[in-house]
């Protein structure tokens, strides 16, 4: 083997047979008492050197030095055409794609020809390193997006000192990705699992960056404004859902203020839980290898990285479902007794935040029954101390339920269960592709399918290994089981089945590379070489979406009325209406949303954004003044508890609606002593069209009797 250095394990590790097995031996070092350590700055670098080019990438003090100059003649080059279009009159985002495009030309002329010129002559290349290049410029680009938005929307930065921030962002995603993606060195044998673990690190830190850039940027969805309004009125439960998802928002809102951020920000935290439960959880049921490739899907499967970006009672489920399932592992597994309180914490903090959680109970009494060893538990205090703890932390919501009639139990249960029947079962198909990608979900039932003897079968052959898949297999299907049963029947929630996933994923992981002397078929490796391009599919579809939905492209509308932006203008002028209103009426008008929930939260929000940055005293009017359609006789959860048709009586309001002909209907009309014709409202944003809503105005609002 030839190597720069001296560190045989290293080169031994790395770039030694797949079949190498690997074990610790205690070494007793001691103070040197004669000499001088050879460690020096030279030894350093040389490691990090050989350590670099063993992981495959082009990284080098010469590439980094001819990177960095061709990188500041690129910055000079897009700072001057940012500025130009920008004095030309063009908008933020057209100025930086089109500079950007002038830059990242310019740079990947220069690297190929002089910075990479080591690697960039090794192989064909063609096409393919064409299509990885785009593939990077495109991610940088993203993360410049976000970063140059977050900067000069969120916090009031010039544009040209923000496009420097965002120049400096793009090109650390353009330096490794060039250097381990475009530009690799393909005369190292690098093993797959070494290839794999740098992967994780890059995509894991590079999605972790676009969330934290983009989240505060895109307008709220109907649910985050909804549960916003939550936490606006913090209780210890909801008709419709337990409160953890209030009391973090309002954690969030109380530090960050009530901005997008500051909803937010609490979904990403808790997706960091999850990663770091998740991770644990790999490795302590297969290989710290394996559990690199974990926390890679955990980052880029579609439900967690939305569950790390938008706040909903999924976030804190999910993190709570990892910890639970860690835990739970520790406990059957590992046989460590004081898991049973973190098992007991986990679920409770999961039953603040969602009732789904409760499925482990039966897929734990399932696991037990199927693994004799694990029968003695049944006698011992830990599972019954669990069960004590999530109780007690999960009481505020029974107090609740207790003093609601068990409004949300109904809610959640039978409510569900007597809605119309309908064949549910490819809504819940489709889900499943949906939130964990196509491949992930054939990669999940290939696991299960082929490994469910496991669950059964009376021998010993690796008996460690079968218990762990037992384990998996059993805290995946019980909940499925249950989603299935309901879906012959309902239709599904789309991300109910999210964090089920928790339970196989390392199983899926462990099946991303081959095993020593394993033998594959044609069908497994095509699957495990499509999981490349799916993986970045998905980088680069989620920098598109938030980049679209936050700052937008040139040349690309927003699809009419699909309601993804343009609630702040909505806002603004209905505020505009409703000042005009008070002031010939004395009297605050109510804001009525004709929708379920979703016009009348969002609204609230809005609302409440335009008073504050006016500086006006009445910043509390839109949560105190914007309700929902049960006015009318529809429903709209919460805002049937916290606006009661009796106080509203008299009251004069501005309906509002999408849908002219709702606005025209008697149920409507007959409510008011009088009613004002229809109106237009055209909703903008850059300066286009997204979405036509209407309104009217309605005098002394009379509630029906009874």
């Amino acid at each position: 083997m030839k190597a720069d250095g001296f560190k045989i394990g290293l080169e031994l590790l790395a770039g030694g047979s797949e079949a190498l097995r690997v074990a610790e031996v205690p070494i007793e070092f001691k103070d040197r008492e004669y000499g001088q350590s050879k460690l020096g700055a030279s030894v350093v670098r040389s490691y990090l050197e050989r350590l670099r080019a063993l992981a495959g990438g082009s990284v080098s003090p010469h590439s980094a030095f001819y990177f960095v100059i061709v990188g500041m003649l690129g910055m000079v080059l897009d700072v001057l055409c940012f500025m130009g279009m920008t004095l030309w009159g063009l908008g933020l985002a057209p100025s930086h794609l089109l500079s950007f495009t002038v830059a990242t030309v310019f740079n990947y002329i220069f690297n190929s020809r002089w910075t990479f010129t080591e690697s960039a002559g090794q192989g064909s290349g063609g096409w393919r390193r064409y299509v990885r290049f785009l593939v990077v410029a495109l991610l940088a680009l993203m993360l410049r997006g976000a970063v140059l938005g977050s900067l000069v929307t969120v916090h009031g930065w010039p544009p040209l000192a923000a496009i420097i921030m965002g120049i400096i962002a793009a090109a650390g995603v353009n330096y490794l990705g060039n250097a381990f993606y475009v530009f690799p060195l393909r005369c190292l044998a690098v093993r797959p699992e070494i290839r794999w673990r740098v992967a994780a690190v890059g995509v894991v830190g590079y999605l972790f960056l676009l969330r934290l850039f983009f989240m505060g940027l895109p307008e709220l969805m109907m649910e985050e404004a909804y549960y916003w309004n939550y936490a606006q009125r913090p209780a210890m439960g909801y008709l419709d859902h337990p409160p953890m998802v209030a009391w973090l928002i309002w954690l969030g809102t109380s530090v960050f203020g009530d901005t997008h951020f500051g909803v937010r920000v609490s979904a990403i935290a808790c997706w960091c839980l999850t990663g770091v439960f998740g991770y644990h959880l790999a490795k302590d049921l297969t290989d710290k290898s394996t559990a690199l490739r974990s926390l890679l899907l955990l980052a880029v499967m579609p439900f967690f990285f939305f569950t790390g970006l938008m706040m909903t009672p999924d976030a804190p489920l999910t993190a709570s479902w990892a910890g639970a399932l860690y835990f739970l592992q520790c406990a059957l597994l590992g046989e460590k007794r004081g898991a049973w309180f973190g098992v007991g914490l986990c679920v409770g903090l999961g039953m603040l935040s969602k009732y789904t959680i409760a499925l482990l109970g039966p897929a734990t009494i399932l696991f037990m029954l199927l693994d004799r060893r694990l029968w003695y538990w049944l006698h011992q205090p830990g599972p019954y101390i669990a069960a004590l703890i999530a109780a007690a932390v999960f009481s505020p919501v029974i107090i609740w339920n207790a003093q609601n009639q068990w409004a949300s139990f109904a809610f959640q249960s039978v409510r569900r269960l007597s809605e119309e029947a309908s064949f549910g079962l490819p809504l819940l198909i489709g889900s499943l592709f949906l939130l964990v990608t196509p491949f992930g979900a054939i990669a999940a039932a290939k696991v299960l399918s082929e490994r469910q003897s496991v669950l059964t079968s009376p021998s010993n052959y690796h008996e460690p290994v079968r218990r762990h898949l037992r384990f998996s297999i059993a805290y995946t299907l019980v909940p499925l089981l249950v989603f299935f049963t309901f879906s012959l029947r309902h239709d599904p929630k789309l991300n109910w089945t999210g964090p089920m996933w928790l339970a196989v994923i390392p199983f899926i992981a462990k099946d991303l590379i081959s095993r020593p002397n394993e033998i594959v078929s044609a069908a497994s490796a095509a699957g495990r070489r499509l999981w490349q391009p799916t993986i970045v599919v998905c980088m680069v579809g989620y920098g598109l979406f938030l980049h679209y939905t936050s700052l937008g492209f040139p040349g690309i509308t927003y699809p009419k009325d699909s309601h993804l932006v343009g609630w702040a203008d909505l806002a603004r002028q209905i505020e505009m209406v409703e000042d005009e209103l008070e002031k010939r009426t004395g009297i605050e008008p109510v804001v009525v949303g004709m929708d379920h929930y979703g016009i009348a939260s969002r609204l609230s929000f809005y609302r409440k954004s335009v008073h504050l940055e006016q500086n006006q005293p009445r910043e509390r009017e839109g949560i105190t003044h914007t309700t929902g359609r049960h006015l009318f006789g529809g429903g709209s959860l919460m805002y049937e508890t916290w606006f009661p048709l009796e106080q509203m009586n008299g009251a004069p309001m501005i309906v509002i609606d999408d849908d002219a002909r709702d606005l025209e209907a008697a149920y409507v009309t007959d409510r008011f002593q009088h009613i004002s014709p229809l109106q237009k409202i055209d909703v903008l944003v850059h300066g286009r069209d997204v979405a036509v809503f209407y309104y009217r105005i309605g005098y002394g609002y009379l509630a029906p009797a009874g």
